[in-house]
């Protein structure tokens, strides 16, 4: 017999002494923070039973929780027990076990500790261990810090100003925190990486990280809790991130605070090293003439570093742009031997140096950071990582807070970030910090130009890009004779990137597609530097992939022959993986005036590419529409929505969905951007009927976007969804709207509860057009139905379907439903299987199906009836010939 985990970890905490425990707590001390936020009020309780809080103290920690403010007060409870002594440490862990399993990163927390076997303080004293250095070191010591602060201490940011093109700025100043998590969520992205993400952030935000998923900042990677194995063969960690997410600006920050003396106090020498720039080493080199190549000042003291591994950090940045793959498969190590290096002075290839220092083949002991976009991870899978970290970027006021810094005048800081809030398609993107990079460059003019009239600030994704586009134009324009050709060639060496993955571009490809540099390409291109042997070469690379993506749609209606669009657009829209996503809703975007006119002033007209484009998205739409069996159909149908929205055309939105009569999502995940991009369709549609969006996951802020175009369908499914009580005010005020058309309402599995019914029932008194309603499988209860009956008993009322199965029914409210019926004209189906209805409720029931005579079934199936009680209402049939009776 399996032993019980609880009585282990008891067993474990009785034959801790004391100074244990307190060490112990102190370790685990940020990640306990997290843990027992969820269930920091009833922790507190327990330690308030147990007498180690008072009334005043436990009153002091559930009023933060009450406000909102649970981290404040989980933050709170361990200040408490920290300073109360010994035994209100043990009582509080002996809680810890007693709630666990209602609460995830808790229980997770202490099975990880149980799985360090039967003395994790070992585990613990390896973490937290520190080494002397010696005196030979120190001033090298210094040396090399002074000049990691001097590297790092500075953010140079791209501008779109022709007399600064390159701002810099103090990193304190400008970096903004990002939220990283302890895990990493998928290996594998179907879609195109930034989308995608955006995609399912919303998801994560508000439910995920606050129940599963763990925080970890930068200081905690090594020598942290969060280490899968702290040994003194050293640890490994990954941190992986979309591009554009912010990793090697968070590298920067490392090295800077190491620099400085903020974190990482154990490790003696920080070495950080881009792979972009080991792609430029063509020959065999050894770990020593890597390091002395760019830190020459180490001279001859390498050989003291060797010594003492464990105080080591290298850190290797940008796994996705090294050339050369990195086998991690011990089978293919056993038999190339020669590709193993284990010391520093070994020469070999550069992979294979990488490849030993996170295996801990070569300086066991030493620490190693690598960071990389979430499509490099599989080349990891088998190697020996410690942390799996992953950058999910801004959350919730990480965000504003980019914003701040990103403006010197605070004022524009709101406007822009105000704007950006209230259009939900480009906040929810607003996770990346490319992102927020682009909207700052673009928006900043709209609040700060006297000449702008704020309503013309872009509201699509297109609109956003142009006016980016126009910006460069405007300063840059001047530069260059003619900018249009300029584009049409940039955008075709775009294009060639997006089709084939690729983001960095040589002068080889630029001389291809016969482009100079110039200070006018510099607005599109960053200029990054390439060490090769002893000169410096350049490389090129859009300032961020949707930029690349802009570009090669634009360079589509360059063209002095658009004839093979249409072409282009088909084979485009057929590649599965997504990679033109962002693409195609960028050439449908710039189909729009909105969108075109800026850049047409520079540019020249759009309108033959413009003709061209609007026939392929109506041929799309007629195609698409209707389709709704599979997901990839499903995928496809929101894609073409998406580029009706992008298009900002109303007459052809009309004329292509104008007759639509159904929409169906059901079982396909839809963000709160994807509700928005379907309102705008609904809206434009006179003939919608139904609209299907069961388990679609939508909840109260995707509701919120459809909110407007509710009454105008006829059937509304939304079950499973999470709408919860402020969900059904949306609801009810589609139902409340003179001209709605709701006749079919599936509310069912939402998380309500009896708190939305008397809004509903207020709805229902108002509205004659509803007939069918389910609101089963939510937590209604008897005082739920009793306020929804009010509405009910109103002879007006035309409601002849309600579904109100498993709702939590007992006998207390089957007098009021008989008597609530007995005069209705209208109902002739009732569910009210899986409650609580006993044979207390029959006579009630009896009445009820003798009394409404327009009741044709009711079904009371799987309730607590006796035999005899469904024999007595069985028996009622013989005076209702016409009525169904379901009692199983």
């Amino acid at each position: 017999m399996d032993t019980d985990p609880n009585s282990t970890f008891i067993e474990f905490l009785t034959k801790c002494e004391d100074h244990q425990l307190f060490q112990l707590t102190k370790f685990y001390r940020d990640r306990l923070e997290q843990a027992i936020e969820e269930g920091v009020d009833g922790l507190s309780s327990l330690l308030t039973y147990e007498r180690i809080f008072n009334g005043q103290e436990h009153r002091n920690v559930t009023e933060l929780v009450e406000k909102g403010n649970r981290a404040d007060s989980s933050k709170l409870l361990l200040n408490l027990v920290m300073e109360k002594g010994s035994r209100a440490q043990r009582v509080m862990w002996e809680s810890f076990v007693k709630m666990c399993h209602g609460v995830p990163k808790l229980d997770k927390l202490l099975k990880e500790i149980q799985e360090l076997g039967s003395d994790p303080f070992d585990y613990m004293n390896i973490a937290q261990g520190l080494s002397k250095l010696s005196s030979c070191l120190k001033d090298v010591q210094q040396k090399h810090k002074e000049t990691l602060r001097v590297q790092t201490e500075t953010l140079k940011v791209n501008t779109i100003l022709i007399k600064e093109k390159v701002k810099i700025f103090q990193l304190v100043d400008r970096y903004a925190e990002l939220t990283i998590i302890s895990t990493v969520r998928d290996r594998i992205l179907v879609e195109h990486e930034l989308l995608a993400r955006g995609r399912d952030h919303e998801e994560w935000r508000e439910k995920d990280l606050q129940r599963e998923l763990e925080k970890i900042q930068t200081n905690q990677l090594f020598q942290s809790s969060f280490s899968e194995r702290n040994s003194k063969s050293g640890s490994s960690a990954v941190v992986s991130g979309v591009p554009g997410i912010g990793k090697t600006t968070m590298v920067q920050k490392i090295v800077y605070d190491w620099a400085t003396g903020k974190i990482y106090p154990n490790f003696q020498f920080v070495f950080s090293f881009k792979f972009r720039d080991l792609n430029t080493i063509d020959c065999r080199i050894n770990l020593r003439n890597l390091i002395l190549d760019q830190y020459p000042y180490f001279g001859n003291v390498l050989g003291e570093l060797w010594k003492n591994p464990e105080g080591l950090l290298f850190i290797f940045d940008g796994l996705d742009e090294f050339k050369v793959g990195i086998d991690f498969a011990d089978n293919r190590r056993n038999t190339e031997p020669l590709s193993m290096c284990t010391d520093p002075e070994c020469w070999c290839e550069v992979s294979d140096i990488v490849y030993s220092l996170i295996q801990h083949k070569l300086l066991p002991g030493c620490s190693v950071l690598v960071t990389s976009r979430p499509t490099e991870l599989h080349l990891l899978e088998k190697a020996e990582i410690s942390v799996w970290a992953e950058i999910l970027g801004f959350v919730g006021d990480e965000r504003k807070e980019y914003f701040n810094k990103f403006f010197e005048d605070q004022t524009v800081a709101e406007a822009v970030f105000k704007h950006v809030e209230e259009n939900e398609i480009l906040y929810t993107m607003c996770y990346n910090p490319s992102y927020c990079w682009i909207l700052g460059l673009s928006l900043g003019p709209f609040f700060t130009q006297r000449d702008r009239k704020q309503q013309q600030v872009p509201k699509t994704i297109t609109q956003l890009y142009s006016y980016y586009i126009y910006n460069i134009l405007k300063n840059h324009g001047r530069e260059i004779e003619s900018p249009r050709d300029v584009l049409l060639k940039l955008g075709k060496m775009a294009f060639t990137g997006v089709s084939e993955k690729k983001i960095v571009f040589r002068n080889g490809d630029l001389i291809d597609y016969n482009l100079q540099p110039s200070q006018f390409l510099s607005g599109f291109l960053m200029e990054l530097l390439e060490r090769d042997d002893s000169v410096q070469s350049v490389v090129y690379t859009f300032p961020h992939l949707t930029i690349q993506e802009f570009v090669a749609a634009l360079a589509q209606f360059l063209t002095p022959d658009p004839r093979d669009i249409g072409k282009l657009l088909r084979e485009a829209h057929s590649e599965e993986d997504g990679r033109f996503e962002i693409f195609l809703r960028f050439v449908v975007g710039l189909s729009s005036p909105q969108a075109a006119r800026p850049l047409e002033q520079f540019l020249g007209p759009f309108h033959q590419t413009t003709c061209r484009v609007i026939d392929w998205v109506k041929e799309k739409v007629e195609g698409q529409i209707g389709k709704r069996e599979s997901i990839t159909s499903k995928v496809n149908v929101l894609n073409t929505l998406h580029y009706l929205f992008e298009l900002q055309n109303k007459a052809l939105a009309q004329a292509t969905v104008g007759s639509i009569e159904t929409i169906i999502f059901y079982g396909f995940v839809l963000t709160p951007i994807d509700c928005m991009v379907l309102s705008h369709v609904i809206e434009l549609s006179e003939t919608i009927k139904h609209l299907d969006l069961r388990y679609s996951y939508i909840q109260y802020e995707g509701l919120q976007r459809l909110g407007p175009v509710l009454h105008k369908c006829q059937g509304l499914r939304l079950g499973r969804n999470e709408l919860g009580d402020s969900g059904v005010k949306l609801v009810s005020a589609a139902l409340r709207n003179p001209d709605c058309k709701i006749q079919e309402l599936e509310l069912k599995n939402n998380a309500l509860t009896d708190s939305c019914v008397e809004d509903l029932a207020s709805a229902l008194s108002t509205n004659w057009s509803l007939t069918v309603l389910n609101l089963g499988s939510n937590k209604l209860g008897d005082s739920g139905v009793k306020k929804l009956l009010v509405a009910l008993r109103n002879p007006d009322c035309n409601i002849q379907e309600l579904g109100l199965e498993s709702i939590g029914l007992t006998d207390h409210c089957a007098q009021d439903l008989a008597s609530a019926f007995s005069e209705n004209k209208s109902l002739t189906f009732l569910n009210l299987k899986s409650n609580f209805l006993t044979d207390q409720s029959v006579p009630a029931f009896c009445q009820f199906i003798l009394t409404c005579k327009s009741l044709e079934q009711i079904h009371l199936g799987q309730n607590h009836f006796s035999l005899q009680g469904k024999r007595h209402l069985e028996s009622l049939q013989e005076s209702r010939l016409n009525l169904k009776l379901k009692l199983t």
